[in-house]
């Protein structure tokens, strides 16, 4: 079974502001304001993890009042900051979107998508859409660079790394992972969580 690229985790904050702030006390690092989305009523700052990996601080764009509820990545039922979902990258979307729909028909939706940097430069990927619940989904998302001329990370500083993460559930989930070709196992739990640690100038963190 090979590891596949993990592109990203969604850690998701009550406050984007109060978690710039805390993420650069901790890591030594401050964290880059991405932008908003506007369709998905939600705003994100970015932590370049190395090896084309970031860590994404998601929050409520309280500015937003097209959409008050239902937003995606389970952020409208989280009471404190947790990791909610997490993107491997992909290859063949088509074929993964596949083995999505396998364990949940719900899944593997996709979008396309791109947006301007501040360096007037264009961001394009193709993506499986995650759902709005549950608060915290196992199951990763899917994206494709393909047709952009960079990564996120590629504009970010390289300050901290990844040093691990792990998956605890519903263990029935190991089947989805080796199916998308996943080295990580799920620790058996009632619930759901996904836990890293992430190193930095002021050391490392748990999150």
């Amino acid at each position: 079974m090979t590891n596949r690229k993990i592109d990203h985790l969604v850690y998701c904050v009550p406050d984007l502001d109060e978690a710039v702030t805390r993420f650069n006390d901790l890591l030594g690092v401050t964290p880059s304001i991405g932008g908003r989305h506007l369709l998905k009523g939600t705003k994100n700052a970015l932590i370049n993890l190395g090896n084309q990996c970031y860590l994404e601080l998601l929050a409520i764009d309280h500015l937003n009042k097209n959409i008050t509820s239902n937003r995606w990545m389970g952020i409208d039922y989280i009471k404190e900051p947790k990791i909610t979902r997490w993107a491997i990258q992909s290859e063949d979307l088509i074929a993964d979107q596949k083995i999505l729909k396998k364990y949940n028909s719900e899944m593997g939706s996709i979008e396309e998508g791109q947006r301007i940097t501040k360096d007037n430069k264009t961001l394009k990927w193709k993506m499986t859409i995650p759902l709005n619940k549950p608060a915290v989904e196992l199951i990763p998302f899917l994206l494709s660079w393909k047709n952009s001329s960079h990564h996120p990370t590629d504009k970010l500083e390289a300050k901290c790394s990844l040093k691990s993460i792990s998956f605890y559930g519903n263990q029935s989930l190991n089947e989805c992972f080796k199916d998308l070709s996943i080295a990580h196992k799920i620790i058996p739990r009632e619930h759901s969580k996904i836990t890293a640690t992430i190193s930095g100038p002021k050391g490392a963190i748990s999150i």
